[in-house]
């Protein structure tokens, strides 16, 4: 087994909001030197098996994995899976209920666009949103820039986009959760302190946080992300231990659509890699 020095955990393609194929994503996580990687598109697995399909023999390792949108009363949840048995039933069930949200979601924004600013698309722009694999406001965004309804991507979403919000149109964490643990794999809270929109979960409501999805089953929380400071990674590592929760790392890379470099996990490579990442890694056979 290859030793494992560089690691990246968290990452999007064009099957959900990155700018790259899964090909050319497996393209440059060759040449980062990245040791072990997952593809972790949202709500989303094709992309994963798309790349297992191309693997060569040296190849980095490749764990499966997706990020799941989540939503209840007390906010919302980027909920990751890893090692799961992709084709598997409470896996293939949460993906398609993902979906169906998803969808149901471009069409009411489009809806509210047109209703409420007179934004309007050609019938083939809207008919190229609906059929990608999971198309989100990333996508809306970027159709509002061609068509000159806003400047940017960030302003389409911040300025108008982001006026309709959905209550009840989500998956829950409890059934992300249980549905990864169902499929065989390991449930993770991505970027905890950056879980809802612009605020900052950090200190008490941070624990609380974390002792609800636990109560759930959460096994593990991102402990090395390229959006921490020094002082969030050191917090999140302290309830990693706390709780003895696995501890994943990744940069959260979109491609273009994210001003974030591959393989950027937080910190420079690990010379020894630490006791909760370590378990993780065992616990997935990957060590």
């Amino acid at each position: 087994m290859k030793r494992i020095c560089k690691i990246d955990l968290h990452m999007h393609s064009t099957v959900s909001d990155g700018t790259d194929t899964p090909e050319e994503l497996l393209r440059k996580v060759r040449e980062a030197e990245i040791d072990l990687f997952a593809l972790t598109d949202h709500d989303a697995v094709a992309g994963c098996n798309r790349i297992r399909k191309i693997l060569c023999p040296d190849d980095p390792q490749v764990l499966s994995g997706a990020e799941f949108s989540c939503r209840d009363g007390e906010g919302k949840y980027h909920i990751l899976g890893y090692g799961f048995d992709p084709e598997s039933e409470p896996i293939r069930r949460l993906i398609d209920t993902g979906h169906g949200y998803r969808m149901k979601k471009v069409q009411a924004r489009l809806d509210f666009l047109e209703n409420a600013f007179g934004f309007e698309f050609p019938e083939e722009a809207i008919q190229q949103l609906l059929e990608l694999n999971n198309p989100g406001k990333p996508h809306i965004g970027n159709l509002m820039v061609e068509y000159g309804y806003a400047a940017s991507k960030e302003e389409a979403i911040s300025e108008y986009i982001n006026q309709i919000s959905f209550q009840n149109e989500y998956v829950r964490p409890e059934e992300a959760i249980q549905a990864i643990l169902g499929g065989g794999g390991i449930p993770v809270l991505a970027h905890p302190p950056f879980g809802s929109g612009e605020d900052l979960i950090v200190g008490d409501e941070m624990e609380h946080r974390l002792q609800r999805l636990i109560g759930f089953g959460l096994q593990g929380l991102e402990g090395f992300y390229s959006g921490y400071t020094p002082k969030l990674r050191m917090q999140m590592l302290r309830f990693a231990e706390k709780y003895d929760l696995y501890v994943t790392a990744g940069s959260d890379y979109h491609g273009t659509n994210k001003l974030v470099t591959l393989g950027n996990i937080g910190v420079q490579r690990m010379p020894v890699i630490p006791g909760g990442l370590r378990r993780f890694l065992e616990a997935l056979g990957v060590m």
